[in-house]
C-alpha cells in the first residue's frame, strides 16, 4: 500500500492516513478471500494539520463461511446492509459515516484496497455518485469542463487528490533540480519515459541527452547517462525540435529534416532515419506507425514495419504544421494558418477543418477532449461527443505570451509558455491555479509522469520536479 498522503474531500483533515487489516486477535494481515471468521480495519489518521497524535478507528469486518468469497449480497451504498451484522461491525455503520470514515483514506486506497475486504465495501468503492462528490468536494470548481457519458469518476477522483497533494502549499511537496550541464543552447523538447526515471531531451545545440532521473540527488555527475549518436557534430545536423516515443523506442525529428529513431534498450542505438522534404516540427509514435508533421505544410504517415516509403501523405494546411496529436483511428494537427484539421487515417480522408483565431502550438488528447495552448497564451478544450470536433471553451490560464506546452490529464493540466511561467492548474471550467514557477529564461515545453514533471528551458537547462520521498 502506498505511503502517500491523500487529500481528505470530506473532512478538514488533509493529511497522512493509511488502512491496516489485521485477522481478529492474529496481528496478521490475512489474504483476500479468507475462509471464515471476521477481520479488522484499523484506519488511522492525524489531527488538523497532520501534526497531531495519531488516531485510531477499529471495525469488524465479515468475511464469509466456507468460501474464498464473503458470503454477503452484494448492494449499492444507499442501502442497507444484509443481516446478520456482528454488533460492531463496520458494515452496521449508516451509508453516510461509512463515507465518511472512507474520507480519512486516500482516493487511491478506497479505489484498489477497499474493494478486496468484502462485497458490500466493493459496492461502495464502485458507486460512480460517491466518487462525483468526492471529486467535486476536491475540484472546487465544475467539474469536468464537459460532460461525457461513461466518465471515469474514480479514475479522475485519484488523479486530482494526487496531483493537489503534489502541488498544494505553492509545490512544497516537490523538489526541483535543473540540469544544466549537458546542453549548450537552448533546450526546445523533453519527454520523460518509464515512470519518470529517464528523461530525453533535445536542444538548439543538436544534441539529444538521454538522463538518469534516479541519480538525482544522490550522484549529480552520474545524471547525465548519454547523448544518442555516433557524429562528433551532433545526434542531428540541425536543431532538435520534437520527440515522441513508444515503449523503449525513442524518435527525434529535426531542422535538418530528418527523424532518427533510437532503442532505449539497446543502450540508445539507433535503428531508423526517415529523410523529410523540410524541417520536421511535431511527432506522434503510435504502436508500428510514425507520424510528422514538417514546415512544407505536410502530414506523413510511416508504417515503421515497412520502412520507407510512407503509407500515405497529404497536404491539408497552407502553412507549417505545428503541432499534432494521434490515436489508432484520428490524426489532429495545427497549423500556422490557423485551423485544426481532423483526418481519418483509416478513410484516408479529411474528415473536419476548423478555422480559429489563433494559431495552436501544444496540444493533449485524451478520450473525446482535445485541449490545446495558442499563441496568445489562452486554452482551446474541443469535445467531441457528437461525432465531430468543435470548440467547447477558451480559457484564459494566466500566460501573457504564447503557450509552449501542454500536459492534460483527467485531473491535472499544466502549461509552459514564452513569458517565463510554468503554471500548474486543476481542469476545472475555468481552469483554476495552484501553483507557478518563474524563471529568467522562456519555457519551450513539458512533460509528465507520474510523480515527476520536466520542462525544456532557453536557458541552457533541463528544469525537473519530483515529488519529494
Amino acid at each position: 500500500m502506498t505511503n502517500r498522503p491523500p487529500l481528505n474531500p470530506f473532512s478538514p483533515l488533509p493529511t497522512g492516513r493509511e488502512a491496516v487489516r489485521t485477522v481478529a486477535g492474529s496481528g496478521r494481515v490475512p489474504p483476500c478471500g479468507t475462509r471464515g471468521g471476521h477481520e479488522r480495519l484499523t484506519l488511522i489518521g492525524r489531527g488538523a494539520g497532520g501534526g497531531g497524535p495519531e488516531v485510531g478507528l477499529t471495525v469488524a469486518v465479515e468475511t464469509g463461511r466456507g468460501g474464498a468469497e464473503p458470503a454477503m449480497e452484494e448492494r449499492g451504498p444507499s442501502l442497507p446492509p444484509p443481516s446478520p451484522v456482528p454488533p460492531g461491525s463496520l458494515l452496521a455503520l449508516p451509508p453516510e459515516l461509512l463515507l465518511r470514515i472512507c474520507g480519512f483514506l486516500g482516493a487511491r486506497e478506497v479505489r484498489e484496497v477497499l474493494p478486496r475486504v468484502c462485497r458490500a465495501l466493493r459496492a461502495l468503492a464502485r458507486d460512480a455518485v460517491t466518487w462525483r462528490l468526492r471529486l467535486q468536494r476536491s475540484a472546487r470548481g465544475r467539474f469536468p469542463v464537459l460532460a461525457e457519458e461513461g466518465f471515469d469518476w474514480a479514475a479522475a477522483c485519484v488523479d486530482l487528490e494526487e496531483h493537489l497533494q503534489r502541488w498544494g502549499g505553492s509545490g512544497a511537496p516537490m523538489e526541483h533540480f535543473s540540469l544544466d550541464e549537458g546542453h549548450f543552447a537552448s533546450v526546445d523538447t523533453v519527454l520523460l519515459l518509464q515512470g519518470g526515471t529517464l528523461c530525453v531531451s533535445g536542444a538548439r545545440d543538436r544534441n539529444v541527452n538521454v538522463w538518469d532521473l534516479r541519480q538525482l540527488g544522490r550522484a549529480p555527475g552520474s545524471v547525465l547517462a548519454k547523448t544518442l549518436g555516433t557524429e562528433r557534430t551532433g545526434t542531428h545536423k540541425g536543431w532538435v525540435w520534437c520527440l515522441a516515443s513508444q515503449d523503449n523506442k525513442v524518435c527525434s525529428g529535426s531542422w535538418d529534416s530528418t527523424v532518427k529513431l533510437w532503442d532505449l534498450e539497446a543502450e540508445g542505438q539507433q535503428f531508423g532515419e526517415i529523410r523529410e522534404k523540410a524541417a520536421v516540427l511535431c511527432l506522434s509514435y503510435r504502436p508500428n506507425v510514425l507520424i510528422t508533421g514538417t514546415f512544407n505544410r505536410t502530414l506523413t504517415i510511416y508504417d515503421l514495419r515497412a520502412g520507407q516509403p510512407p503509407v500515405h501523405s497529404y497536404k491539408p494546411h497552407t502553412s507549417a504544421v505545428l503541432a499534432l496529436v494521434a490515436d489508432e483511428r484520428l490524426i489532429l494537427s495545427g497549423s500556422e494558418d490557423r485551423t485544426l484539421v481532423v483526418y481519418d487515417r483509416r478513410a484516408a480522408r479529411v474528415l473536419q477543418r476548423l478555422q480559429l483565431e489563433s494559431y495552436l502550438l501544444s496540444m493533449s488528447y485524451q478520450g473525446t477532449e482535445l485541449w490545446a495552448g495558442d499563441n496568445r497564451g489562452h486554452v482551446y478544450v474541443f469535445g467531441s461527443s457528437t461525432g465531430s470536433f468543435q470548440p467547447a471553451q477558451y480559457f484564459d490560464v494566466g500566460h501573457r505570451l504564447q503557450i509552449t506546452g501542454l500536459w492534460h490529464s483527467l485531473g491535472s493540466l499544466y502549461t509552459t509558455s514564452i513569458d517565463r511561467s510554468l503554471r500548474i492548474h486543476v481542469p476545472t471550467d475555468p481552469p483554476r491555479t495552484i501553483c507557478s514557477w518563474t524563471q529568467d529564461d522562456v519555457f519551450n515545453g513539458i512533460s509528465v509522469e507520474g510523480d515527476v514533471v520536466a520542462a525544456a528551458s532557453g536557458g541552457l537547462s533541463v528544469e525537473v520536479w519530483r515529488l519529494r520521498t
